[in-house]
């Protein structure tokens, strides 16, 4: 649907199938010790409210929503409550490009200035006894660059160097400008290092949704609504939501439970300029569910096929040279990253249990997802809790993966 679509006039989204646990190898004694470790973090204050999911083999075996959907009100979280899913959206604007890929409309070693031509005269800002020295790059950031995070883009939350403030200064997270504005906005500050050299979460997707307008003369909502929500039958998964769907948004506590720094989350119901491709959707447990069972079944659902069967196993492959640099807490020991998806290449090493090949990513104010292809399963958590999402997002993966037989 387009930015002024209103997402409440649509269809019903349709349920997925759904079996009991035992019937597609999950344990029912250890879903519902979930439920109790969930309710134990709700009665602690942890966070308000959650809705989760596990799926295996085409069919989900546990959909629950427990807690408050509001903090302030009585209205309990439901499993159609509607959340922020903020860098969830990357994953649905990723393939959108890779679409566009298969289209011939786009070649992942082209350059971003081919599309956007402000990004060809972009320098490398080096931070050097205080101050920003500049540099040219060794090369153009790539399409490839920004799926995988190594453009030289930064993101103003993820630090605070010399061009991280620069980020902020400029007020880059900014919802009223549109989507070429803000992509004038990150081509006129200094890239954080060279092209391909690290790894930098960053506004690498958001630029790529402005691609996606350039290359396919559609606007980045239009786009997503014709070639990924309408044929999955995603009905309420949009850059707003419509005022009579305001009693099912799920909202934060006003002030993080650890830190006690006030909550500032966006308004959903607000129809903002900037589609962002990197955090602006909202959407709703089967909206995304559907989205994943598309992943986990190879590119289709119900018959309609989006993306390739190979086109979508070389997303979710590791596309991280050996020399890239990586220091970062978003990608654990023992992943690397795909074309929009973080993706597990050891069994151990990390904190937490797993299967090599599976993929994931998650939203900053609490909604986490993953597909394991070896256990053809998939997992969705959704909450409003930024501050404790890390923690959440370790633990449901424990909780899951005990409840495999």
């Amino acid at each position: 649907m387009n930015v002024h679509a209103t997402p409440s006039a649509a269809k019903a989204t349709p349920a997925l199938p759904s079996a009991k646990p035992e019937a597609i190898g999950l344990s029912a004694l250890r879903l519902e010790r979930m439920r109790e470790a969930f309710q134990r973090e709700i009665d602690k204050g942890t966070t308000p409210g959650v809705v989760s999911m596990v799926a295996r083999r085409g069919q989900i075996g546990w959909f629950e929503a427990q807690g408050k959907q509001d903090p302030a009100g009585s209205t309990a979280m439901a499993t159609n409550s509607i959340f922020r899913i903020f860098s969830m959206t990357k994953p649905l604007v990723s393939l959108g490009i890779m679409m566009l890929v298969e289209d011939g409309h786009i070649l992942l070693n082209d350059p971003l200035a081919k599309y956007i031509p402000e990004f060809a005269s972009q320098k490398v800002g080096i931070e050097r006894n205080g101050a920003l020295e500049f540099a040219l790059p060794v090369r153009p950031i790539t399409i490839q660059d920004l799926l995988r995070h190594t453009s030289g883009i930064s993101y103003e939350i993820t630090g605070v160097g010399m061009v991280q403030r620069m980020y902020a200064k400029a007020k880059a997270f900014r919802r009223d400008i549109t989507n070429e504005e803000h992509a004038k906005l990150i081509a006129s500050m200094p890239l954080m290092c060279q092209p391909g050299a690290e790894w930098n979460y960053s506004r690498s997707t958001d630029i790529l949704g402005r691609v996606i307008k350039v290359a396919s003369g559609k606007t980045l909502s239009a786009f997503l609504s014709e070639r990924i929500l309408s044929p999955l039958q995603i009905n309420e998964t949009a850059f707003h939501t419509a005022q009579d769907n305001k009693s099912r948004i799920a909202q934060p506590f006003p002030t993080d439970p650890w830190t006690g720094d006030k909550v500032v989350l966006f308004d959903p119901l607000e129809i903002p300029k900037m589609e962002s491709g990197g955090g602006g959707l909202v959407s709703t447990a089967m909206d995304y569910a559907r989205f994943c069972q598309m992943l986990l079944s190879g590119g289709a659902l119900d018959g309609n096929r989006v993306i390739g069967r190979k086109t979508l196993a070389f997303m979710a492959s590791n596309h991280l040279a050996p020399q890239v640099k990586v220091e970062s807490h978003l990608l654990p020991p023992g992943h690397g990253f795909g074309l929009g998806f973080a993706v597990r290449t050891h069994d151990g090493m990390a904190p937490f249990a797993g299967s090599v090949g599976q993929y994931f990513w998650s939203g900053m104010a609490g909604t986490f997802f993953w597909i394991d292809p070896k256990e053809d399963l998939f997992a969705l958590f959704l909450s409003q809790g930024p501050g404790q999402r890390e923690y959440f997002r370790t633990l449901v993966r424990s909780l899951v993966y005990a409840a495999v037989e």
